[in-house]
């Protein structure tokens, strides 16, 4: 028995905020016109409306994913929120998307930064391959705008706030199901260098910073998470490929999370993938966190780039840092 990816759907905030939007917020401190724009190669971003949560995003994108499977709610046996972002520190989000959908089974969170799905992908195929769950609902609601830091006085402070400028929010569900094991996850794996924790934080609401309102917001070092992400390499990709005996140019299409464009180029170049094989998101969506991949699988569903027996690579980084891979027959 295997897990095989029955649907993925994504929902996306009507509001959208321009890049010269976002250069016009910021300041005291005013970064040169147009510098955002040039260093990511985003146009635009997702922000969620006044008083919506993660849970609402989450539960909207599963919504949407079980209407169109023809899912009752009563078939399904966990559901798994799988975020950066979170309503609350207590209980687990996924009990209040559970309470939205009007679901009775267990839940859980499953939470590692931007590889949150990807991870919770991982959880769902073992534990349906291990007969304890049939139908398994990923859902994900991302509201990183909530933690962009705005005021800063200085270029440094802009530099270190600098990521948060190319985040937006979304929601994205998936729903994996018992099938044949030559189909659906067809492998999972994953590598960290937890050494690099600190390179990018939003530390507020832990036991470490509870309510101090400095570490409500993101604080990263990029160059830092770049050189962490280079040194990292891409083993992990190429031995999951040898071990299914793929090469990029078998697969239909190749979703990589992104930050940015350039990062995007260098990444790609670096592992070996081939540029037809993407699925750029990021310069009209901008970073949606964990929800990049389901974002970039159902643009390529929408424009004819993969469909059933087609198959596809999900390759994630996440701050921490880790970085993983799904190869999924669809």
């Amino acid at each position: 028995m295997g897990a095989r990816l029955a649907g993925v759907e994504v929902h996306l905030p009507e509001r959208r905020l321009d890049t010269a939007e976002v250069e016009r917020r910021i300041g005291p401190y005013t970064p040169p016109p147009g510098l955002i724009h040039r260093l990511t190669g985003i146009a635009s971003r997702h922000v969620t409306a006044d008083g919506e949560q993660a849970s609402d995003l989450a539960a909207a994108a599963a919504r949407k994913l079980l209407a169109g499977t023809g899912t009752a709610t009563a078939d399904v046996d966990l559901l798994i929120f799988a975020s950066a972002s979170q309503d609350l520190v207590e209980p687990a989000t996924a009990h209040i998307v559970a309470a939205a959908l009007e679901l009775r089974c267990p839940v859980m969170d499953v939470k590692n930064a931007c590889n949150s799905v990807l991870n919770a992908i991982e959880v769902a195929d073992a534990l349906i391959v291990a007969g304890r769950y049939g139908t398994v609902l990923i859902a994900s609601g991302e509201t990183p705008s909530r933690a962009v830091r705005w005021e800063v006085s200085s270029m440094r402070e802009f530099l270190r706030a600098f990521p948060g400028y190319t985040l937006s929010d979304a929601g994205a569900a998936l729903l994996l199901t018992a099938g044949p094991p030559d189909a659906g996850v067809l492998a999972t794996a994953f590598t960290a260098d937890s050494r690099h924790w600190g390179a990018g934080t939003l530390a507020g609401g832990g036991s470490r910073h509870p309510r101090e309102e400095e570490h409500t917001y993101f604080a990263m070092d990029s160059a830092r998470l770049r050189s962490a992400f280079l040194a990292v390499g891409t083993g992990v990709l190429d031995a999951t490929l040898d071990r299914l005996g793929l090469t990029w140019a078998d697969l239909a299409v190749v979703a990589v999370h992104q930050v940015s464009l350039p990062y995007l180029d260098v990444f790609a170049q670096r592992a070996g993938v081939p540029a037809d094989k993407l699925v750029v998101t990021v310069a009209e969506h901008g970073n949606v966190a964990s929800a990049s991949l389901p974002l970039q699988l159902v643009t390529a569903r929408e424009l004819g780039r993969c469909g059933p027996g087609d198959r596809v690579a999900l390759v994630g980084l996440a701050g921490g840092i880790s970085l993983g891979i799904a190869v999924v027959a669809l």
